[in-house]
């Protein structure tokens, strides 16, 4: 039987714990989840029969904040999984010093499946069945793989049913229209953005001699490849869950998106004569795009891309995880010796969360914010704990990963503390 996925993400923890002191009563929290609810979602579909649909929340923990985090629809979805990405969401939301703990949400389904009707009633469904679970003051959903505005959308309305009151706060990622935040859509990818270009002129690197590869041109991959290549990033590759492109001299990726969005795939893209420019390109896997010789290699779809079976064949020289947990533990380690820099989840992608923050504290208050106000605050947000978790990295030489584990772990014992520990009873 293969190993959790949880148990590997705890490995993570291993190493930063050499790096930091923390009480016991924090390395016992954090060894386990707060509260996971599972639960059962009965849908009423198209043709007049009942489905069953099994759905997931976990709130892994809420010392410093109410807990946040995603839901994901994919069929793939587990216990175990969303537990891990509940884990992966405490720290980075102590990494960016946003007030609130680490959930998750999941339901097993394959999406692509159903009609919009039957999707409308599996996502009221759900929130139907963790009502008690969520709230602006206790867990708060948001987006996340295959799930997006619309969709929030529908579960606020529900929620607002169910409480008979009106409660924009109660997830993010919400339309404009009735309660979100402007660049809520382009955050993750845009705050990865921020990153990149604060990182790699540290080894110096100019957007016009580096090569980019995307695995994963979703809502976030797509939208960071265009803003890399508008920076003057030559993007050579990307892909999507059933194909990819590749073309040495570089890809038009605003024409990539237009034809995506019209085709729903982005296989044998350029046969399609005037909808993108003819350029001399070949067709190829995930797995491919993975061992491309390019400098940055950006694994923007699903966990565990990168494996300890795969990893020899990666060839770039930097790795900026947009992804959640796309790079296993022993990978790391044998990344980490073939001084290849990787550049972690738990900073990359936190922009998405950032400005579920900020949409959670415009809701709150009433007040909204300008689209660009709202970069202003994520750019400021990004760089400043980039520049910190650097920092970090090079005072205790460690990866990049590492540090921000330790940057994070000791937000969240200073947290936990405060609420007191066995040292302070025994010897306050």
């Amino acid at each position: 039987m293969s190993e959790s996925l949880f148990t590997d993400a705890s490995r993570r923890l291993e190493r930063a714990l050499k790096y930091v002191s923390l009480s016991e009563d924090t390395i016992e929290r954090l060894k386990y989840p707060k509260s996971s609810l599972i639960v059962s979602i009965p849908v009423r579909m198209d043709d007049g029969s009942l489905r069953i649909f099994q759905g997931y929340r976990v709130r892994y923990d809420d010392t410093r904040g109410p807990s946040k985090g995603g839901v994901r629809y994919h069929p793939k979805v587990s216990l175990d999984e969303v537990q891990s990405l509940a884990f992966w969401m405490t720290f980075k939301c102590a990494v960016l010093n946003i007030p609130f703990g680490g959930a998750k949400g999941g339901i097993t389904v394959n999406p692509k499946e159903l009609s919009k009707l039957e999707l409308e009633r599996l996502s009221r469904g759900y929130v139907d069945a963790i009502a008690d679970f969520i709230g602006p003051d206790v867990d708060i959903p948001a987006p996340d793989v295959y799930t997006n505005p619309m969709i929030m959308g529908w579960m606020m309305d529900q929620y607002n049913i169910i409480k008979r009151q009106l409660s924009p706060a109660v997830v993010t990622g919400k339309p404009v229209t009735i309660g979100g935040s402007l660049g809520r859509d382009t955050a993750t990818a845009t705050g990865a953005f921020f990153v990149i270009q604060n990182l790699l002129p540290k080894f110096n690197r100019t957007p016009w001699e580096t090569t980019v590869a995307v695995q994963g041109f979703g809502n976030a991959g797509a939208e960071l490849a265009e803003l890399l290549w508008k920076a003057g990033y030559k993007v050579v590759a990307v892909s999507d869950s059933q194909g990819g492109i590749h073309a040495k001299q570089g890809l038009d990726i605003p024409s990539i998106r237009r034809f995506k969005e019209a085709n729903k795939g982005i296989k044998a893209i350029y046969c399609e004569g005037s909808v993108c420019n003819i350029v001399e390109h070949e067709i190829l896997t995930n797995e491919q795009l993975l061992a491309l010789d390019v400098d940055v290699l950006v694994p923007a779809a699903l966990e565990n891309q990168i494996t300890a079976q795969n990893v020899n064949d990666v060839k770039a020289k930097f790795i900026f995880e947009v992804a959640n947990g796309p790079i296993d533990s022993a990978a790391d380690l044998i990344l980490e010796a073939r001084g290849i820099q990787v550049f972690p989840d738990i900073l990359v992608n936190a922009g998405g969360v950032t400005v579920s923050y900020f949409e959670w504290v415009q809701n709150r208050s009433g007040l909204y914010w300008t689209l660009e106000e709202v970069n202003q605050r994520l750019q400021h947000k990004m760089v400043e704990e980039t520049e910190a978790i650097w920092t970090k990295s090079q005072e205790l030489s460690v990866c990049m990963r590492t540090a921000a584990y330790v940057y994070g772990l000791q937000r969240l014992g200073e947290a936990m503390n405060a609420k007191g520990t066995r040292d302070y009873y025994l010897n306050g």
